[in-house]
C-alpha cells in the first residue's frame, strides 16, 4: 500500500493558515449569520475550502470526528495531519462533519454538554450548496445588532425544529458552521431563529 505517497497536502502554511482560520471560525460564532471567508480549496482533498481548512485547523489527538460519510481516504487524511481519531458514534463527537445533510440529520444525536460544564459538546460543521439565496429567516441573540437576514440552501424541512429544541436546551447544546466552498457561517446555540414566509 502506497498511502503516504498519496495522501492529499494538509496547509500549505500550517502555522499561518490554522490561526487565519481559526480566528475566522471564531468570529463566525461571535457574530452569528455574517458570512467569513476562510481559505480556497486544497489540492486532492474531496471537501470544500472552508469544511477542509476548519477540520485542520481546530482538531487534534484529544478531537475526535464524526463523519457522515465514512471515507477512509478522508478519515486518514485528517488523523495524518492533526492526530483527530474517529468517533465511532455521534455523542462521543467534539466535531461531526455533514457533507451530504438529505441523508437524514438529528441534532440530539450529538452531545450537547451538561448543565455544568456546557463546553464538552459537539460543532457540527455543516456544508451546504449556499449560505445565501434560501428561505428567508432572521436571527437574533448575542453578537447580532437588533437582526440578521439569512438565507441557507439545502437544509431539510425539519431542521429549524430541530434547532429551536436545541437553542430551548441553552446552556447545553450543540453549535454549528455552516460552510460554502471557501466561506463560513456560524450558528451557536444561542442564537433564536425565526422563519419568514411561511417558511
Amino acid at each position: 500500500m502506497n498511502s503516504a505517497h498519496t495522501l492529499a497536502p494538509g496547509l500549505p502554511d500550517d502555522v499561518h493558515d490554522s490561526q487565519l482560520a481559526f480566528r475566522a471560525v471564531l468570529d463566525a460564532l461571535a457574530r452569528p449569520g455574517q458570512v467569513r471567508t476562510i481559505g480556497p480549496a486544497l489540492p486532492d482533498v474531496a471537501l470544500g475550502g472552508a469544511l477542509a481548512r476548519l477540520l485542520l485547523s481546530l482538531s487534534d489527538d484529544e478531537t475526535p470526528v464524526w463523519w457522515q460519510q465514512a471515507d477512509a481516504c478522508l478519515q486518514h487524511w485528517l488523523r495524518f495531519h492533526t492526530g483527530a481519531g474517529l468517533a465511532e458514534r455521534p455523542d462521543t463527537a467534539s466535531f461531526a462533519v455533514f457533507t451530504d445533510i438529505d441523508q437524514g440529520f438529528a441534532l440530539s444525536d450529538f452531545a450537547a454538554g451538561t448543565a455544568a460544564a456546557p463546553e464538552f459538546s459537539s460543532t457540527v460543521l455543516i456544508e451546504l450548496p449556499g449560505l445565501a439565496g434560501g428561505p428567508a429567516l432572521e436571527w437574533r441573540g448575542p453578537g447580532i445588532q437588533d437582526v440578521q437576514r439569512v438565507g441557507l440552501q439545502g437544509l431539510p424541512a425539519n431542521f429549524w425544529a430541530q434547532w429551536q429544541a436545541n437553542h430551548a436546551a441553552f446552556p447545553q447544546g450543540v453549535d454549528i458552521v455552516f460552510t460554502c466552498g471557501e466561506n463560513a457561517l456560524g450558528l451557536p446555540r444561542t442564537t433564536r431563529v425565526r422563519r419568514l414566509q411561511g417558511v
